[in-house]
């Protein structure tokens, strides 16, 4: 009976898991916002246009890394405070090149001018980060 049991128990806990699975999709804005990718890219593009080749890469990827390799991707990297408390502010942040901030600030604008609240701002860091990699 013991062993039924745990076979059940199993049985309902792999179920649960694969419930709950979740799946990425580059199709995810497709009907939200159809265009967040190419907004982004021409965004990522004029930064590179107006600074050197390199500044805006390097700035935008160690900036994507101290977002989402610490406590995941959720753009808190990008939220400043009057008090000086928020992640932007910790003393491990505070030498992130200002060209990453100002690709990622660009990118979220010309992002809600097109589609209002619908696109997250990690989304477009990392969204940003890729094209930096691919220009």
């Amino acid at each position: 009976m013991e062993i039924i049991r745990r076979c059940f128990t199993l049985f309902i806990l792999v179920i649960i898991l694969q419930v709950g699975e979740g799946k990425l999709s580059q199709a995810f804005y497709n009907s939200t916002c159809p265009n967040v990718e190419s907004i982004v890219r021409k965004v990522v593009e004029e930064k590179f246009s107006q600074t050197f080749v390199t500044v805006p890469a390097t700035a935008t990827l160690r900036l994507f890394f101290h977002d989402c390799f610490v406590e995941g991707c959720d753009a808190s990297i990008m939220i400043a405070s009057p008090n000086g408390d928020a992640e932007k502010d910790a003393p491990d942040n505070l030498s992130l090149a200002g060209d990453g901030f100002d690709t990622v600030i660009k990118a979220k604008k010309a992002v809600e001018a097109k589609c209002p609240k619908v696109v997250s701002c990690a989304d477009i860091l990392a969204i940003a980060s890729r094209d930096v990699i691919v220009l």
